[in-house]
């Protein structure tokens, strides 16, 4: 299970890093960054799917008719209790609690009102099972939608329609699927250029054969020069020339135009189940809360620059050294974790 709160180019954009030689480091500290956010607040910030089980609430002299939860609940598709056999709950017999406040919810309540109860076999231990989706929350934004079908369960590499939409690091959901982006690629955007370019940075105008097929806020390759495209006004792109490190270069009319919208994926993560999906479906990305990605940013600056300065809290040499502090950085995290620290009850 991958799950990261930010996504590598908005690392590196903050950083001022250009090329891939560094995009595993950077990919390292921002998972780091996302498990040390996970551990300081006893939480996590994009839902998985699971089953957990919890003892009969006799134990310990609990009351027998509710459970408290040792982790943020959102949702629940079957609660079963054991017995003489197996038996499920409807979901008309008990409440998540609690109401008004949640999701999440911390504890699940039988309706005394109901004729449903919880039981046990000789033993305590295990014999309620609550199978849902766990996590703090599962807002989404959108992130455009799929350029051609998955047509099976297996494949990892996937076209969408807007390359600007979905970062290396991000967690997608197609319909009830999630996907967790590990990399991204080129593929051709059906447009060539309309006219030669020159060697030279302030020539910002690309003129194509059609604006539409490409997208403000994509990065685009023409030949081996990648460039940011600013804006689109009819076929022409304003563009920033040379982007991420890449050669400045001429090019003549007619050259092909790509866009990084090819990803590479995991499937079925986080307890989902792969699926096939047709062309066109939707796409949306997990947006955790805004303090969590601002903490995950940086912590994963901060760790970068330390690892740069060989842990000794300085950055650079010579009369360029600057010492780094953690006196910001220890704000975030006290402010994020008075927020959302979840206080462990012990459940199981």
């Amino acid at each position: 299970m991958t799950n990261r709160y930010i996504g590598r180019e908005a690392v590196k954009l903050a950083v001022g890093i250009e090329g891939s030689d560094r995009n595993s480091v950077i990919d390292s500290h921002i998972e780091a960054a996302s498990r040390e956010i996970d551990g300081l607040v006893n939480r996590r910030f994009i839902p998985i799917t699971a089953t957990r089980p919890y003892p009969w609430p006799t134990k310990n002299g609990r009351v027998t008719w509710w459970i408290p939860l040792d982790e943020d609940l959102l949702s629940v598709s079957a609660l079963t209790k054991e017995g003489d056999d197996v038996t499920a709950i409807s979901s008309s017999n008990y409440f998540l609690e609690p109401q008004g406040i949640g999701p999440p919810y911390h504890r699940i309540e039988i309706d005394l009102s109901s004729a449903a109860f919880f039981s046990s076999k000789d033993t305590h231990q295990r014999q309620i099972r609550v199978t849902g989706s766990w996590g703090y929350g599962n807002a989404t934004k959108a992130a455009g939608a799929l350029d051609g079908a998955l047509g099976d369960t297996t494949g990892t590499s996937l076209s969408v329609t807007n390359a600007s939409l979905a970062d290396v690091g991000d967690t997608l959901l197609v319909g009830s699927e999630q996907l967790f982006v590990s990399e991204r690629s080129t593929k051709d955007t059906a447009t060539n250029t309309n006219g030669a370019l020159t060697k030279s940075k302030s020539e910002t105008t690309v003129t194509v054969g059609d604006g539409t097929k490409v997208l403000a806020g994509e990065i685009i390759l023409i030949e081996s020069e990648r460039m940011y495209v600013e804006s689109v006004s009819g076929n022409d792109l304003t563009v920033e020339r040379a982007y991420d490190a890449s050669t400045l270069a001429a090019h003549n009319t007619a050259k092909d135009v790509y866009a990084f919208r090819t990803l590479t994926v995991t499937r079925g993560e986080n307890g989902t189940t792969a699926a096939t999906h047709s062309d066109a479906a939707a796409i949306t990305k997990y947006a955790p809360p805004a303090e969590i990605v601002a903490l995950c940013k940086a912590l994963a600056i901060g760790n970068y620059e330390a690892e740069k300065g060989g842990w000794t809290g300085t950055v650079g040499s010579g009369e360029g050294t600057v010492r780094v502090t953690q006196s910001g950085l220890n704000k975030m995290r006290d402010k994020v974790q008075r927020r959302y620290l979840r206080h462990l009850i012990g459940a199981v």
